[in-house]
């Protein structure tokens, strides 16, 4: 204990150094904004706090085991709630299906200019940065949303004659895992932060169809759940992040005689031991056959970040896949800032005689081996954990468990990183709803929409076409205090995560406090470095 106070004391102590004056940049924003304080101070009270927090928790945090519980409030009981439920994910799906199809054939027919076409900002803005935020804040609704899953699923009822594609073609090979996830996520990061065609609307809408036939290929062939849990990289990444979440799907393991989980294809892997199964959309679907007392399932509200404490041993591939989350939206921002410019000119010489152009070359490098450098950290931390716990937790246990405090962070980056790109140029979503494919709204001379199609036509289909973005909604400090805020808080979020997967592991509250010494460093450097990212300068 004695060393806690210690540690307490000393980041406490840091707090005091803040008292002067010094400019910073709010990343993304481009805007200079004078911060209260040194950045340097800034940076040292950020990583005092979460040593504090580290303090707090291992003082205050006791109750070990497996049998660690947590607040549960079932609605599923609830016949009202169930019916509503059933509502509202069906009109979900429908309305996830056509806005698929709004966004090829607005990228496919509509204006060439990213700006006034739906497809790229609904992509990249709504979809891509919005629904993570969803997900990790109210609940996985991208299980009843995917509209690639609905799609299927309508195929399923009308082809298959219990409604359900319960023996697919093919097995998944045991090898395979879920790196096709891994190498999928990669592909999109790489598309993304590399291609050069990924805002321009036909060639988005290419990827997509492209996309589209490779996920209904993989649901025909290996089956529905088996393909989102270990092929489709959204899946398991909004699967992942909506561990997070406040709503849960539980269900109990037995049924009189029927083990559930034995009959789940995609199957958690090494985690029979625990008491109930959570968050499993196929055990869920499976269980209705044998939930007439709506005993056997749950959906419940939970506090947030509960989820990611359970305990729960991950794959090789799905820790690759937890890191690669956390690396890439990490490398976004970095690749944003003058240092990486630096970085980029020193590797000049060496790039620019191999063949294709030197600065993507050099974005594709980083892309794929960011992600490398962060797993060999967490690799070598996960190590250190072990051994301060006196080998009672072994290396590998540590890695394939611990990988979910690292959730937090990814959520906590991804907001500072993309809250002012979501809530300034996602405002121009207002107008492309009521005109998806950029059309002229009256004057038609020399101007061809939709290929011809609808000639004449005013595209003003809900009346707010006029609307113009109001790009003083926020601003750089804004921006910073938002970041700032939502780092600090993932991490002492991630610091909270590990202390209870530790305490479930080890259920010896001294040996539990002192193999997270390692992980508490982890986290204090890694939220100065988040900050530091942030504060600097955008370049283009």
């Amino acid at each position: 204990m004695s060393k806690l106070k210690v540690i307490g004391a000393l980041a406490t102590a840091s707090v005091g150094f803040a008292i002067f004056w010094s400019p910073a940049h709010a990343h993304g924003f481009g805007e200079r904004y004078d911060l209260p304080i040194p950045l340097n101070y800034f940076l040292l009270g950020a990583a005092a706090t979460v040593a504090v927090s580290f303090v707090v928790i291992g003082l205050f945090m006791r109750q070990s085991g497996k049998g660690f519980e947590y607040i549960r409030v079932n609605f599923w009981s609830n016949v009202a709630f169930r019916v509503l439920a059933r509502i509202l994910s069906r009109l979900t799906g429908f309305l996830s299906v056509l806005l698929l199809a709004l966004t090829v054939i607005a990228g496919l027919y509509g204006t060439g200019d990213a700006l006034d076409n739906f497809t790229p900002t609904f992509v990249w803005i709504i979809w891509w940065v919005g629904v993570g935020y969803v997900v990790a804040l109210i609940g996985n609704v991208w299980a009843i949303a995917n509209p690639w899953q609905v799609a299927f699923e309508w195929y399923e009822k009308v082809f298959c004659k219990d409604g359900f594609l319960r023996h697919p073609p093919l097995s998944w090979p045991s090898n395979f895992d879920s790196w096709p996830a891994l190498a999928g996520f990669l592909l999109f990061a790489w598309i993304e932060n590399v291609y050069p065609g990924s805002s321009r609307p036909f060639t988005l809408s290419v990827l997509v169809l492209i996309y589209s036939a490779y996920t209904w290929c993989g649901m025909f062939l290996f089956g529905k759940y088996t393909w989102l849990r270990r092929g489709d990289p959204f899946a398991v990444l909004f699967a992942l992040f909506a561990r997070f979440s406040p709503t849960e799907i539980r269900i109990l393991k037995q049924s009189g005689h029927v083990d559930i989980c034995s009959l789940c294809i995609s199957g958690c892997l090494g985690n029979r031991d625990l008491v109930d199964c959570v968050d499993c959309y196929e055990c869920w679907e499976l269980s209705g056959d044998f939930d007439s007392s709506l005993e056997l399932r749950q959906l419940s509200i939970r506090p947030w970040a509960v989820g990611l404490s359970r305990g729960e041993r991950v794959s090789t591939a799905l820790v690759a896949f937890h890191i690669t989350a956390l690396a890439t939206v990490t490398f976004d921002g970095l690749s944003e800032t003058p240092a990486w410019v630096a970085a980029q000119n020193a590797m000049w010489p060496l790039i620019d005689p191999l063949p294709g152009a030197a600065a993507a070359t050099i974005e594709s490098l980083g892309t794929l081996f960011i992600p490398v450098g962060f797993a060999g950290v967490y690799i070598f931390v996960c190590g250190l954990v072990s051994r301060m716990s006196g080998h009672s937790m072994k290396k590998p246990e540590v890695v394939r468990k611990f990988v979910f405090s690292l959730v937090p962070i990814a959520l906590a980056y991804n907001l500072s990183h993309y809250i002012s790109f979501l809530l300034i140029t996602g405002q121009q979503i207002v107008p492309l709803i009521s005109n998806p494919f950029g059309c002229g709204l009256s004057d038609w001379t020399g101007f061809v929409c939709m290929r011809g199609v609808f000639p004449g036509f005013e595209w003003n289909l809900f009346g707010t076409m006029g609307y113009k973005p109001n790009i003083g909604l926020i601003d750089a400090r804004f921006a910073w205090i938002v970041s700032v805020t939502a780092l600090v808080l993932g991490h002492i979020i991630s610091v909270f995560t590990a202390h209870v997967i530790s305490l479930r592991s080890v259920r010896n509250h001294s040996i539990a406090v002192r193999s997270q010494y390692p992980m508490l460093f982890l986290m204090i450097f890694y939220t100065a470095v988040s900050l530091w990212i942030i504060a600097q300068p955008l370049i283009s």
